[in-house]
Parts: C-alpha cells; structure tokens; sequence
C-alpha cells in the first residue's frame, strides 16, 4: 500500500494532533492512578473522546499502583478482555466486569 505524500504543514499538523493524544491519554492514565476519575467515568469519556478510546486498556490497568504487566494481563485474562483491546472496543459485559472489579 502506498502512502500518500504529505506536505509539511500536514505533516505537523498530524504530529501535533497525535502529541495532543498522548498527553491526554497521559492525563487519564494519572487521574485514574490517583483515583480522580472513575473507570466508569474513564468508559463514559471513551465513547466521545478519540484519544481516551484509543488507550489501551493493559495501559490503563497498568496505571494502578501495584499493577504491572502480569497482574494487567492476568486481571484481563480473567475477565475475558483480549490482550490488544482498547478501552473503546470494550463490550457491554467486559466494561461490566472491569465496573465490578473496581467497586
């Protein structure tokens, strides 16, 4: 597949937006951390921000102090949620049982 060629003002433009997401997926990833924002509030926000939709939901439960990588893909693993899943493609009943875990 070949790539369009892009101009140089699209080209920063595309690094800003994605510079943009990262900080925001930063952002939640903190706020979750520290317990500011729900994982239902962090579902909600999904549904209406790109950046948070796009987070990948291992990178999220690896925010939580005391979660790795092991205990993320175990957690993920038990609850039925693959391991390359984003917190947008989540289904109704595996953001359930991410709700339930967290309660």
């Amino acid at each position: 597949m070949v790539l369009k060629s892009l101009s140089d003002e699209d080209r920063a433009q595309a690094r800003a937006k994605a510079l943009r997401s990262r900080t925001r997926r930063a952002e939640i990833k903190e706020s979750f951390r520290t317990g500011n924002i729900s994982i239902g509030e962090v579902l909600d926000l999904a549904a209406t921000d790109e950046a948070v939709g796009r987070l990948r939901v291992a990178d999220l439960l690896e925010a939580v102090p005391g979660v790795g990588h092991v205990r993320a893909a175990a957690l993920m693993e038990r609850l039925g949620i693959s391991a390359n899943r984003r917190v947008r493609g989540l289904g109704r009943k595996q953001q359930a049982a991410l709700k339930d875990h967290f309660s």
